[in-house]
């Protein structure tokens, strides 16, 4: 089934191309049901690369799904004009005025600043308020998963010594979690981050629960026992080349970061890398829509 979202968004002539079913507002309107409403806290630079991103695992599962974009307010974005902004998105302010079935908040350039030094941080704030009542499952990828770790729960970020950039293998930690159903016994998640966290913090606080972690990474997938929040330290939703993107970014600003670990072959820059995450980020997404949204959410929770 399609994911319902605006027919000029660049993200639908690439979905459209990879076969991924995208229905617009206009043939929506003429089927019986109820599509989930998701929102997405789109808080990447690139933000048509995380739309596409994003769009693409969302809408590889059967069910249909109305999108709704949202930008902070009060924050200038450099790398996106504000037309499309304006056409694509709403304000945050809009998310007040509706329930949603999932909301995902996505990872942002801001890691190494204190979250409250951070420009839209009272608006996220009100946003993730907003969620815990209004939203029956919410989903923080990379520093939104630090954010609303330490927004709910008081949990702590940690800057490392470098950055944390690459692809590492994961473990479950425990055993019949939904989230996880279907998984390898070791599974693969993309990194590229500046922060990390303490396990110890995570296990003290009894409202949450480690599902998966890794030797290289750390804890990387963390839920709420209410099943209401879902956290993740890394990015599932990554293409193929982001991370080799990101890198040349880094060195061409005379950042001095480290190669991307278990990504290039034999550590070759001048080796395409290839994916091997693909098939674990489209089961994960579905997963989370089917068993933690869509099984869940009631039908009249929406107003």
């Amino acid at each position: 089934m399609p994911i319902k979202i605006h027919s000029s968004l660049p993200a639908c002539s690439i979905l459209e191309k990879e076969n991924i079913f995208v229905m617009t507002e206009k043939r929506a309107a003429t089927q019986d049901i109820r599509p989930l409403r998701i929102a997405i806290i789109n808080l990447m630079p690139t933000k048509e690369v995380t739309e596409t991103q994003l769009l693409r695992l969302l809408g590889n599962t059967p069910l249909q799904i109305e999108i709704s974009l949202v930008r902070m307010e009060h924050h200038q974005s450099k790398n996106t004009d504000k037309s499309y902004l304006d056409k694509f998105y709403i304000p945050s302010k809009k998310i007040f005025e509706k329930k949603y079935d999932g909301m995902i908040i996505t990872g942002a350039p801001v890691e190494q600043m204190n979250f409250e030094d951070v420009d839209y941080w009272k608006e996220l704030c009100s946003i993730m308020d907003y969620a815990k009542e209004n939203v029956f499952s919410t989903l923080f990828l990379c520093w939104g998963c630090f954010a609303g770790l330490y927004h709910y729960y008081g949990i702590n970020k940690y800057l490392l010594e470098k950055k944390m950039s690459g692809i590492f293998m994961n473990e479950r930690t425990t055993e019949g979690e939904p989230l996880l159903r279907g998984f390898d016994d070791t599974f693969p998640i993309p990194q590229s981050r500046h922060t990390t966290l303490k396990k110890e913090e995570i296990l003290a606080c009894k409202d949450l629960s480690i599902l998966a972690e890794s030797a290289e990474a750390g804890v990387t997938i963390i839920k709420s026992k209410d099943n209401r929040q879902i956290f993740m330290t890394g990015h599932l939703e990554y293409d193929t080349l982001t991370l080799s993107e990101e890198y040349y970014r880094d060195i061409g600003k005379g950042m001095k970061v480290p190669l991307p670990k278990n990504y290039f072959p034999t550590n070759n820059v001048n080796r395409m890398p290839t994916s091997y995450w693909r098939a674990t980020a489209h089961l994960f997404y579905s997963n989370w829509l089917n068993y933690y949204v869509y099984q869940e959410t009631p039908f009249n929770f929406t107003n």
